[in-house]
């Protein structure tokens, strides 16, 4: 899937990627994937943004959300600390976080620290055990 990106840099995201705005532009993704873009563009107002859906990754039902990676870039986070950042973007989902939402894997970056290192984000966390 093509990645959401606010910014003009390559996407450093592994695994699929889901569309920029979902149906008007006749992007992909579940209902959970849009609503977390959804919520993250309002709530953070962020220069880039991508979400990826790694559920079929953990052996869940075709078609579960259950478990996402979420990279944000936002001038939000200036001055922030890595668990500062992190609770917002927890704040933001935090009904997704108490139903369907089992798992998030979160990379919060200031503008300058995207621009300083693009091809760096974490890579994505080991398989759940039984997983494919």
């Amino acid at each position: 899937f093509p990645s959401l990106s606010l910014s003009r840099s390559p996407s450093p995201m592994r695994g699929p990627l889901l569309a920029a705005a979902g149906a008007a532009m006749g992007g992909a993704g579940g209902p959970l994937a849009r609503t977390i873009r959804a919520k993250l563009t309002a709530a953070l107002q962020p220069t880039h943004l991508e979400v990826r859906d790694d559920s079929p990754r953990h052996g869940g039902p075709p078609g579960a959300e259950t478990h996402f990676g979420v990279l944000v870039v936002s001038g939000l986070f200036a001055g922030l600390s890595p668990l500062q950042r992190h609770r917002l973007v927890h704040e933001a989902l935090r009904a997704e976080l108490a139903g369907p939402l089992h798992a998030l894997q979160v990379t919060a970056r200031t503008p300058e620290q995207w621009h300083g290192d693009p091809q760096n984000p974490p890579p994505a966390p080991p398989l759940a055990w039984g997983a494919p």
